[in-house]
C-alpha cells in the first residue's frame, strides 16, 4: 500500500520521539521513501544520524545547511516532494504553532508550504493534552483539513497514567495505509497488468526478443498496490526485482502471454497492456541446437496472436482497457490506429525519437490519448512518476 509513497516525517521534542527510528524502520519495509525533518528540541531524544541512518536520507532541521558554503534546506521543495507530511510526535509546543501559523523553524515552514495532506500525532503527558488550549489547537487543525491520529491511553513518562501517549508505529503505519487507500478509486478494484518482453524460440538456446526491461510495467504494478488494488502481473523475463502482486504469472513467449492473459480478462475491472509482445516468431521451432557449422540460411516468420486485439473484442462496457504505443515514426497517427482497432479506452504512446525515453532507461515521455483524440501531454519523467500519470488517468475514467 505504502510503496514508493513519499513520507515527510516531522519529528518534534517530546520523549516518544524514539518510537520515530521504529516508525521509519516500518515505512522503509513498505518500500516507502521516507525524508526526516527535526525540531531542535527532538536533538535532546533521538540522534539525526539515527533517522538519517534508517531513512537512507540526510535529515534536515534548520534553514542553514552550511553556513560556510552557502548552502540551505529548502522548505518548498521537501513539501512538494511529499505525499504527505507527518508530524509524529507531535508536542503540545508544535500543535500551538502549527494552530496559530507560526514559522520559526524548518519544521514548521514545511508545514505552511505543504500541498500534501498533513497528519498530526499528539504526544504529551495527560493533563497537556485535556488541556482546553490544546484540545483548541487540535480542532483547529482537524478543522482545516489536517489528519488527527489520535493519541492513546497508557503509561506516561511522567508516571501517570492517561492519554497523551504517541500512537504505536504500527498503528500509525496503519493509519497511512487507511488513508492512502481512502483516496484511490481503484480501492479494491482488479487490475491486471502485462509486463516486460517475450521470447521467441529459434531454438533451444537462441530466440528473437526485443529491449523491454519491465521497468515501466512494474512500475505500474507497485503503484496500483499502493493505492489498493488487488493486482495480477503476467510478465516476460526481466532481470528486476518481481513486485509483491497478489497474482504473479511468469511466462516466455506470446503465445503464452496471450493464454495468461485471455484467461485472465474478463475477471478484471482495469487492463492494461504494457508488455512488449512480439509481433513475430519463427515458424519453425529445432529441436536441437543449430550448429554453427550447417548454418542457416534464412529465419521464416509468421505473426504471433494478438493479445490486445483479441481483450478488445472481449471487452465489456464496465471495463476499462488501456493499450500501449512504442513508435519509431508516424508515432501519433500509429498510436491513433491501434487505438481504434483494437477497442481501447485509451492508449499511451512513447516514441523512439524521444530521448532517454522508451526501452531499458527510468525515465518515459507519454502522451495518453482517448478515443474522442483528445491528448494529454506529460513531461519528462522517472517511470515511478509516470505510472502515477497514468493511474491518475485511469481514475478519472473510472
Amino acid at each position: 500500500m505504502l510503496a514508493s509513497k513519499k513520507i515527510l516525517l516531522a519529528v518534534t521534542g517530546s520523549i516518544s520521539a524514539y518510537k520515530a527510528a521504529y516508525l521509519v524502520r516500518l515505512l522503509k519495509k513498505e518500500k516507502a521513501e521516507v525524508k526526516v525533518i527535526m525540531s531542535r528540541a527532538a536533538h535532546a531524544f533521538i540522534t539525526p544520524l539515527t533517522l538519517a541512518t534508517l531513512s537512507e536520507n540526510p535529515v534536515s532541521s534548520d534553514f542553514v545547511a552550511d553556513q560556510d558554503k552557502g548552502t540551505w534546506n529548502n522548505h518548498v521543495d521537501l513539501a512538494l516532494w511529499a505525499d504527505i507530511m507527518l508530524v509524529a510526535p507531535a508536542s503540545a509546543n508544535t500543535l500551538s504553532k502549527m494552530a496559530s501559523g507560526q514559522s520559526d523553524s524548518l519544521l514548521l515552514a514545511c508545514y505552511l508550504s505543504a500541498k500534501c495532506p498533513v497528519a498530526f500525532a499528539p504526544a504529551m503527558d495527560r493533563d497537556m493534552i485535556l488541556h482546553e488550549a490544546t484540545q483548541d489547537n487540535i480542532k483547529r487543525l482537524a478543522k482545516r483539513g489536517d489528519l488527527h491520529f489520535q493519541s492513546e491511553f497508557g503509561e506516561l513518562a511522567s508516571g501517570l497514567e492517561g492519554g497523551g501517549r504517541l500512537a504505536e508505529p504500527e498503528h500509525l503505519l496503519e493509519q497511512l495505509k487507511e488513508f492512502f487507500a481512502s483516496k484511490s478509486k481503484l480501492d479494491t478494484k482488479k487490475i491486471l497488468i502485462s509486463a516486460g518482453p517475450t521470447r521467441e524460440a529459434i531454438d533451444p538456446v537462441r530466440y528473437i526478443g526485443n529491449r523491454s526491461s519491465g521497468k515501466m510495467g512494474y512500475a505500474l504494478v507497485n503503484e496500483a498496490l499502493s493505492r489498493g488494488a488487488h493486482v495480477s502481473l503476467v510478465t516476460g523475463p526481466t532481470q528486476l526485482e518481481k513486485p509483491q502482486a497478489q497474482e504473479l504469472v511468469e511466462v516466455e513467449s506470446a503465445e503464452e502471454m496471450y493464454e495468461a492473459c485471455i484467461q485472465r480478462a474478463p475477471d478484471f475491472d482495469v487492463i492494461i497492456m504494457s508488455a512488449a509482445v512480439a509481433d513475430f516468431k519463427p515458424s519453425i521451432f529445432e529441436n536441437q541446437k543449430i550448429k554453427k557449422e550447417k548454418g542457416i540460411a534464412a529465419i521464416e516468420l509468421e505473426s504471433t496472436k494478438d493479445i490486445l486485439k483479441r481483450i478488445g473484442e472481449m471487452k465489456k462496457s464496465e471495463q476499462v482497457l488501456i493499450g500501449f504505443a512504442l513508435e519509431s515514426e508516424n508515432g501519433l497517427e500509429n498510436a491513433k490506429k491501434k487505438l481504434q482497432s483494437k477497442n481501447l479506452d485509451a492508449i499511451v504512446l512513447n516514441t523512439l525519437e524521444d530521448e532517454k525515453a522508451g526501452f531499458g532507461v527510468d525515465t518515459n515521455l507519454i502522451r495518453i490519448i482517448a478515443k474522442d483524440d483528445a491528448i494529454d501531454q506529460y513531461e519528462l519523467k522517472p517511470k515511478t512518476e509516470v505510472a502515477k500519470d497514468i493511474l491518475n488517468y485511469v481514475e478519472d475514467l473510472l
